[in-house]
C-alpha cells in the first residue's frame, strides 16, 4: 500500500470516529433536554397542585345563618296567701283547725289549683304571714304566724316564689322576719321585697322579680324604683313588680297606685301586680303593659268568713324570640277563697257556670281601661318598645 493511501485511511478513520461522536453528543443533549423538560414539567405539576391544595385550605368555611329561637313562659299569679291565723282569735274555723281536720296534710291548702300551677313555669303568690314560733308581737291590730313546717304548702302548691313586702311580715319583728326568710329557704322558695330581688332564668329568658309596700308616693320611694327597675333591665330581665297598696275592702285603685303603676311602667316595668285590698280590683292596660291593681284573697286564713270570697289567678304567656319578648296574653282564671260557700276552708278553687261567668263580668266591669275584654281565654299583647 502506498504512503498516500495510507494517508487517506487515517483520514477517513478519524472522520468517522468524529462523526459518532458528534452523534453521541447531539443523541445524549436531545435525550437530556427531554428528560429535563419532562421533569420540570412534572415539578411545576406537583408545585401547582400543592399551592391549590394549601389555597383550598385557607379558604374559610361560610358561617351558616344562626337559627331564631323561639320558646313561651307561662307565669301564674295569685293574691293573699295568709297560711297561718291570728293566735288572739278563736282556734275553732281557724286554718291550723281546718289543717288538723285534713290529717295535717300541707297539700291541703293549695290542692284545688296545684294542677293549673304544676303546668305553668313560674308561680307566684303574696305571702302575709310570717313563719315563726317568736312570741314577742308587735303592737298592731292584727298579728298572723304559724310554725315554720306551715312553709311546706308552698312547694306542695307548686308555687316557686313570694312577695315579702307587706304589711304583715313583721308582725313578729325582726325574728319572726328572719325564720321567715329561713323557712322559705329550707323549702325552695324563692322570695322578693325588703331589698330582695328574686330572679329566675327560663329557658333562656330572665325574669326580674321587685316587690313593695307602696302605699305612699314620694320623691325618694320613685327614685329608689327607678334604680331598682334600671338595674334587672341592664342584665336584659322582664322586670315583674308586685306592689302591696290601697285600701281595704275597695274596689277601686287610689290615684297612689295609678300613678305608681304609670310611673313604673314609664320607667321600663314589664308587668304590674297589685294586692292588700282584700278584694278584687280592676286591669288596666297602660302603653302595652297589664296592671293587676289587686288579686283580692287567696288562702287567706286572716278571716274564717269573709263576706267577699272572690279572687282570681291571673296568668301571662310570653312568647320569646332569642331571649326577648315578642308579644305577650294574658287571661284570668276566677276563683273563689274556699272551696264551699258557707265559710272559708282556706282551699281556694276554681269557679265554673254562673259563678265563673258571674266574676268575669264583674271584674270587666271594674276594668274599663284594659282595652279588651278580659276572659278565661287568652288575649294577646304586642309588646312595645
Amino acid at each position: 500500500m502506498s504512503k498516500k493511501l495510507k494517508s487517506k485511511n487515517i483520514a477517513l478513520l478519524f472522520i468517522l470516529v468524529g462523526l459518532l461522536i458528534m452523534t453521541a453528543t447531539i443523541s445524549y443533549v436531545i435525550y437530556y433536554s427531554k428528560n429535563n423538560l419532562k421533569n420540570s414539567t412534572k415539578e411545576k405539576e406537583v408545585t401547582v397542585s400543592k399551592t391549590e391544595k394549601k389555597e383550598v385550605k385557607e379558604i374559610p368555611k361560610k358561617e351558616e345563618p344562626k337559627k331564631d329561637l323561639y320558646s313561651e313562659v307561662l307565669l301564674s299569679f295569685a293574691g293573699d296567701s295568709t297560711i297561718g291565723h291570728d293566735t288572739k282569735f278563736a282556734f275553732a274555723n281557724s286554718l291550723p283547725d281546718v289543717l288538723g281536720k285534713n290529717n295535717n296534710d300541707f297539700s291541703y291548702f293549695y290542692k284545688n289549683v296545684s294542677s293549673i300551677f304544676k303546668n305553668d313555669d313560674i308561680t307566684v303568690v303574696n305571702l302575709e304571714t310570717t313563719f315563726t314560733n317568736s312570741n314577742d308581737r308587735a303592737e298592731k291590730q292584727f298579728n298572723f304566724k304559724a310554725d315554720p313546717s306551715y312553709a311546706q304548702a308552698l312547694p306542695l302548691g307548686n308555687i316557686q316564689a313570694v312577695n315579702i313586702s307587706n304589711n304583715h311580715i313583721y308582725d313578729y319583728k325582726q325574728k319572726g322576719f328572719n325564720d321567715t326568710i329561713e323557712a322559705l329557704k329550707n323549702n325552695n322558695i324563692g322570695y322578693f321585697g325588703e331589698g330582695n330581688v328574686w330572679v329566675k332564668e327560663v329557658k333562656g329568658t330572665k325574669f326580674g322579680f321587685l316587690g313593695y309596700n307602696a302605699f305612699n308616693d314620694y320623691d325618694e320611694f320613685r327614685q329608689k324604683l327607678e334604680n331598682d327597675i334600671k338595674k334587672l333591665k341592664d342584665t336584659g330581665c322582664i322586670v315583674i313588680i308586685n306592689f302591696h297598696w290601697g285600701i281595704e275592702s275597695n274596689y277601686y285603685p287610689i290615684e297612689t297606685q295609678v300613678n305608681l303603676a304609670h310611673f313604673a311602667i314609664d320607667k321600663g316595668a314589664d308587668l304590674i301586680i297589685g294586692h292588700h285590698p282584700h278584694v278584687i280590683q280592676g286591669i288596666e292596660q297602660y302603653k302595652g303593659k297589664v296592671i293587676c291593681y289587686s288579686l283580692g284573697n287567696f288562702c287567706f286564713g286572716g278571716n274564717f268568713n269573709p263576706k267577699d270570697k272572690d279572687s282570681f289567678i291571673f296568668q301571662a304567656k310570653y312568647k320569646i324570640k332569642n331571649g326577648k319578648p315578642e308579644s305577650y296574653a294574658v287571661k284570668i282564671i276566677p276563683c273563689s277563697i274556699s272551696s264551699v260557700n258557707y265559710i272559708n276552708d282556706y282551699c281556694p278553687t276554681p269557679l265554673a257556670d254562673k259563678n265563673k261567668e258571674r266574676v268575669l263580668k264583674k271584674l270587666n266591669d271594674l276594668s274599663k281601661d284594659a282595652g279588651f275584654k278580659i276572659s278565661d281565654e287568652f288575649y294577646n299583647i304586642d309588646v312595645k318598645n
